[in-house]
C-alpha cells in the first residue's frame, strides 16, 4: 500500500465517528481531502450532513463532491471536525499548516466541540519539532517579524532559520485570509505551550501553526493497520481497529 493509501484507510475509519445531521468541519491537506471525497459518497447515498471548509480548496473540492455547506456566520458550532496534520505527539499536540491553512483550520477546531485528527502513521511522534513550525503573519512589517519569530527560535535551541513560504513562481504564499505564512525551525520543541505563549506576544503573529487541546483522538494508519490514539495513552499502546 502507498502513503495516499494510508491516508484513504484512516479518512475511511473517521467516518465511524459522523452521525446524521451533524454539523462538520472539513480539513485541509490531502488526507482531509480524502474525507471530504468518502464524505461526498455517504452524501450521496442520503447521509444528512452540512460542512464549514477551513479553505477555499476545501470548499471547492467539497462542492465537487456533492457535500452542502454552510459558514460559521450562520452555523457557529459545530459538533466535529476532522482535520489532518503534519506532526501528533503523544498528547495529540499539533503542529499543523502545511497546507496553508491554519488560522481557518484553528478557528474551526475551535468552534467544534470534538476534533479528530486523521494521518499516515508517518506523522506520529515523540516529539515535535522535526517539521518546520508554519506561522501565518501579516504582510505589514513581515521582515520585522521574522526577525523576531528567528530570534525567539534561537533562544528556545532551534536554529534560528525563519522563512518565508514562497509559491513556485518564488512570490510569497498568500493565505486565502491575506496573510503570508513563515516556516519557523524550532527544532525539538520540549514545552509546545511555552513556544505557543511566546509567539503570540509577537504582535505581526496572527496565528502559529501548534494546537494544543484540541484533538480528542487521533486515527493513523501505516502497514501495521489503522490505529486509535487517545491523549490519556501516553503509556499505553494504540488501539488496532482495522
Amino acid at each position: 500500500m502507498t502513503t495516499e493509501d494510508f491516508k484513504r484507510a484512516a479518512a475511511e475509519a473517521a467516518l465511524a465517528y459522523v452521525e446524521p445531521g451533524m454539523k462538520l468541519g472539513l480539513g485541509t491537506g490531502t488526507t482531509a481531502a480524502h474525507f471530504v471525497e468518502l464524505l461526498g459518497e455517504k452524501v450521496a447515498d442520503g447521509f444528512d450532513i452540512v460542512g464549514v471548509p477551513t479553505s477555499e480548496a476545501t470548499r471547492e473540492l467539497a462542492e465537487r463532491h456533492g457535500v452542502p455547506l454552510t459558514t460559521l456566520k450562520d452555523t457557529p458550532e459545530l459538533d466535529l471536525t476532522v482535520d489532518g496534520a503534519d506532526e501528533i505527539d503523544p498528547q495529540l499536540r499539533l503542529i499543523k499548516g502545511g497546507g496553508a491553512a491554519l488560522l481557518r483550520e484553528k478557528i474551526v477546531a475551535f468552534a467544534s466541540k470534538r476534533m479528530i485528527v486523521i494521518a499516515d502513521a508517518t506523522k506520529r511522534v515523540e516529539h515535535l519539532g522535526a517539521f518546520p513550525l508554519p506561522i501565518e503573519v501579516v504582510p505589514f512589517g513581515k521582515e520585522s517579524t521574522r526577525r523576531a519569530i528567528a530570534k525567539l527560535a534561537k533562544e528556545l535551541g532551534g536554529s534560528g532559520e525563519v522563512d518565508i513560504r514562497r509559491a513556485e513562481d518564488e512570490c510569497p504564499v498568500v493565505t486565502d485570509s491575506g496573510h503570508i505564512i513563515v516556516d519557523a525551525h524550532f527544532g525539538r520543541i520540549d514545552d509546545p505551550q511555552k513556544v505557543a505563549d511566546a509567539l503570540n506576544r509577537i504582535p505581526g503573529v496572527v496565528e502559529h501553526g501548534l494546537f494544543i487541546g484540541f484533538a480528542e483522538r487521533a486515527i493513523l494508519a501505516g502497514p501495521d493497520g489503522v490505529f486509535e490514539l487517545e491523549p490519556l495513552d501516553l503509556s499505553a499502546p494504540q488501539r488496532k481497529i482495522a
